[in-house]
């Protein structure tokens, strides 16, 4: 089952992102998924097995430039995770389904995601979702 996300659901998203942004806290996620959840300008959608939630998706609308695109606003698959026990089962494109909807609903015409270059099985996933590769770039910096 899928289901959109509501308020009291952002530490269990939290708890399952920072498996996947490792970079981050779940203190400072669960902030950020309530403020996506109370937003009309984003939405998040939970897995759901065994009454238990699995997996989640987040989009939002980007307005700015988004790579390969003709214009805004354009739904962005921000991050999509399914606990590893409940992969390859189909959840992770129904999640990406109702992602597609939510922005159908927002008058969005395009629809865009991103993965790391090293990640394979992210990329796969994009590839078999229907996704095209629009471009590759490396990112640097430097200490001023």
């Amino acid at each position: 089952m899928i289901r959109k996300a509501e308020k009291n659901d952002a530490l269990i998203i939290a708890r399952m992102a920072v498996l996947m942004w490792k970079d981050h806290t779940v203190e400072d996620l669960e902030g950020e998924f309530k403020e996506i959840i109370c937003s009309d300008k984003g939405a998040v959608f939970l897995a759901l097995a065994d009454d238990q939630v699995i997996g989640f998706a987040q989009c939002q609308l980007r307005h700015d430039y988004v790579e390969g695109t003709s214009g805004g606003p354009v739904g962005y698959l921000e991050g999509i995770f399914v606990k590893e026990e409940y992969r390859n089962l189909g959840y992770a494109g129904k999640l990406l389904g109702k992602c597609e909807e939510w922005a159908r609903k927002k008058d969005c015409r395009e629809f865009a995601s991103d993965c790391e270059l090293h990640n394979k099985v992210s990329f796969k996933f994009h590839l078999k979702m229907g996704f095209s590769e629009v471009n590759r770039i490396i990112c640097f910096t430097k200490k001023l």
